[in-house]
C-alpha cells in the first residue's frame, strides 16, 4: 500500500514509518520543516511539506494514498485545547476526501481518562464528552459518514529508544525512583495499574490496524 503518514519524524510516527517500510509499504510523510523532511527522507519515505493547519496538503496526501495513519499532534501543553482542536480539524479534513472510498484511516487517541468498565479500560470504553482531546470525537464523526476509520488509543506512557534518545515517561520515572529508594512502592493493595507500551509495539499495532482493522474499531495500545 501507499500510505500517507503524519507525525513521521515524531517519537511514535518515526517508528510507524520504519514498521510500514519493513513490511513492504510505500510511505509519504508529512514534514513541517526541512529538518523533519531530512529525517523522513533518510528513513526511506517520500516527503510532503505541510502542517496540520494546511488542509489542502493533508487532503492531497490522503487522496493520493491507499491509506492514512495520523500520529501527528502539537505537544504544546500551554495551549492544549487549541492544539486538540487543530488535531480534530485535521482528521476531519482528511476524512472528507476519504468519503465514498474504502481507504482506511487510522487516527491516534489516548487511553488516559477513558471510563472504566468493571474496573478496567476496555475497547468498549468511550471517551466522555468532556474529554480534553478531540481525536475520538473526530473518529466518531467519520464513522457516522461511512469513512473506513479506526482509532489507536495509546497508553499514558510510551517508551523506547529512538533518534531522540530514550524516552520512558511515567514508567521510567517510577523505575528510577525505585532504584534510588531501593523500594518499589504501590498504593494500597496494588490493584491500581498504569499501562505502558514500547514505541515499536505501538508501531506494529498501527500497521495492523491499517492492514486488517475493522471499520469503526477502537484499539487500546496498552
Amino acid at each position: 500500500m501507499k500510505v500517507f503518514v503524519t507525525g513521521t519524524s515524531g517519537f511514535v510516527g518515526s517508528a510507524v514509518v520504519k514498521e510500514l517500510i519493513a513490511n513492504g509499504h510505500q510511505v509519504t510523510g508529512l514534514a513541517r520543516s526541512e529538518e523533519s523532511a531530512k529525517s523522513i527522507s533518510e528513513a526511506g519515505a517520500e516527503v510532503l511539506m505541510g502542517d496540520l493547519e494546511n488542509f489542502d496538503i493533508l487532503q492531497k496526501g490522503a487522496r493520493e494514498a491507499d491509506g492514512v495513519i495520523h500520529t501527528a499532534f502539537i505537544h504544546d501543553f500551554s495551549d492544549y485545547q487549541s492544539n486538540a482542536l487543530k488535531d480534530e480539524r485535521a482528521i476531519e479534513a482528511m476524512g472528507e476526501v476519504l468519503k465514498g472510498t474504502d481507504k482506511p484511516i487510522v487516527v491516534t487517541g489516548g487511553a488516559l481518562g477513558l471510563p472504566l468498565i468493571n474496573g478496567k479500560i476496555t475497547e468498549e470504553s468511550k471517551a466522555p464528552a468532556e474529554s480534553i482531546r478531540f481525536s475520538e470525537k473526530a473518529f466518531v464523526s467519520l464513522t457516522e459518514v461511512g469513512v473506513n476509520v479506526s482509532i489507536v488509543r495509546l497508553s499514558p506512557s510510551v517508551y523506547g529508544n529512538s533518534e531522540h534518545g530514550f524516552k520512558g515517561g511515567f514508567g521510567a520515572m517510577l523505575a528510577e525512583l525505585a532504584k534510588t529508594k531501593g523500594t518499589a512502592a504501590y498504593i494500597e493493595d496494588g490493584s491500581n495499574v498504569w499501562p505502558t507500551i514500547h514505541r515499536l509495539d505501538a508501531a506494529k499495532l498501527f500497521r495492523l490496524a491499517l492492514e486488517k482493522g475493522e471499520k469503526g474499531a477502537r484499539y487500546n495500545c496498552c
